[in-house]
């Protein structure tokens, strides 16, 4: 190997990558960046069930969303960065690694920040992550001069944003919330200005596919709160659960047919139809992992160890679920027309009402199962219309 060789594996000028770039898909490590970012997850799972199951469903549904917009905003920020700019030599590995131990640290103040609303582990570890990514916003403004502009109102909002966060820490309670507020509208900001001046290059496939892995990784507290309720059931000898069980497995199956249903969504071209793309799966995200949270409070119900109603239960796998519906028929709303147009939101207060009526997450699956197949049917006849 020469030495010029050598060098370019340690060290690329950091230019923007061609949006029309063949073959683009997720790396090795991104993957590995979003493997850390399970545990983050579910541990925010986690916490909005025990907070509903004790009965405290405002406290629950206010650090869920919380704590939630820390996990999911970390995750954004890295994965549209690396769309436009992953340049996979030495330095930027080691700057990825550097985010991963924030998200690490960002992942373990998740327990502490649903009990006590501290949240600072979660911005220790935003500071670990943002110093690497400045210093990568930095690197595209050296080496790609035609974005030099927008890599540098990146860099300066993102390490604006971050003091401001610091200087959160040493606000009196009574200030935290309203704080809390303005900083997370800053950090949306951030992309806001600085796409104006000239759009990054990100990979619209490549996006995609990022955003269907972490759909992925939502997915899985869905699927861990179906086997926890198999498993529940089996050890105390309670048939229900497996009628829980085989709801939660339909409803895990609705949600993921529904979001990957053929063809696969791209994000808009324009700055601002991307922006309410990327920033609109927020609540698809968010709402994904709120119904493991929901199953997992409904076999609370069933087995008697929680402390809320069962039309409370209900209402937190319905309420989620809802949310989901509504979200993924606004990502896709360009591509819905005729009965498309209300076949999701109309679902959605079918959802709603069922906490209403009997055995509400079995009919929570069974609306959804026909949702999908109805969707299929308006496909196909969509497809034979079509020269």
């Amino acid at each position: 190997m020469t030495s010029t060789t050598s060098f370019r594996a340690w060290y690329r000028p950091m230019r923007a990558r061609r949006r029309d770039e063949a073959h683009r898909s997720a790396t090795p490590l991104e993957l590995f960046f979003d493997l850390c970012f399970v545990v983050a997850v579910a541990l925010a799972s986690e916490g909005l069930h025990h907070d509903v199951a004790d009965g405290h469903v405002g406290h629950g549904l206010v650090s869920y969303l919380s704590v939630f917009f820390a996990i999911w905003w970390a995750w954004v920020t890295f994965t549209w960065f690396a769309s436009a700019y992953d340049t996979d030599d030495d330095v930027y590995r080691l700057t990825v690694l550097v985010q991963i131990a924030g998200a690490l640290i960002l992942a373990s103040g998740v327990p502490r920040a649903f009990a006590d609303a501290d949240f600072t582990t979660i911005t220790y570890g935003y500071v670990v992550m943002r110093l690497a990514a400045t210093v990568n916003w930095l690197r595209a403004a050296a080496g790609d001069p035609a974005h030099r502009a927008t890599a540098l109102t990146f860099a300066i909002g993102v390490a604006v944003v971050q003091a401001g966060w610091l200087l959160r820490l040493l606000l009196p309670h009574v200030w935290l919330a309203p704080a809390f507020v303005v900083l997370v509208a800053a950090d949306l900001l951030v992309p806001i200005l600085g796409e104006r001046h000239r759009q990054t290059t990100w990979h619209p496939h490549h996006i995609a596919e990022r955003y269907q892995l972490f759909t992925l990784i939502v997915l899985g507290e869905v699927v861990l709160s179906t086997s926890v309720a198999i498993q529940r059931g089996l050890d105390a000898g309670n048939g229900q659960l497996w009628s829980l069980a085989a709801a939660g497995t339909l409803i895990v199956f609705a949600i993921w047919w529904l979001y990957f249903d053929r063809p696969d969504p791209l994000p808009p071209a324009s700055v601002r139809g991307a922006l309410f793309w990327g920033y609109g799966h927020y609540f698809a995200f968010s709402s994904v992992a709120a119904v493991g949270a929901g199953l997992a409070v409904a076999v609370d119900h069933d087995l008697h160890t929680g402390h809320v109603s069962g039309r409370t239960a209900g209402y937190a796998v319905a309420v989620p679920v809802a949310v989901f519906l509504v979200a993924l028929w606004a990502l896709h709303l360009p591509a819905k027309h005729g009965a498309g147009l209300v076949l999701f939101p109309g679902a959605a207060v079918l959802v709603l009402v069922t906490p209403l009526l009997f055995a509400p997450v079995d009919l929570i699956a069974g609306v959804l199962v026909v949702l999908v197949a109805v969707t299929l049917v308006l496909r196909h006849r969509t497809a034979t219309r079509t020269p």
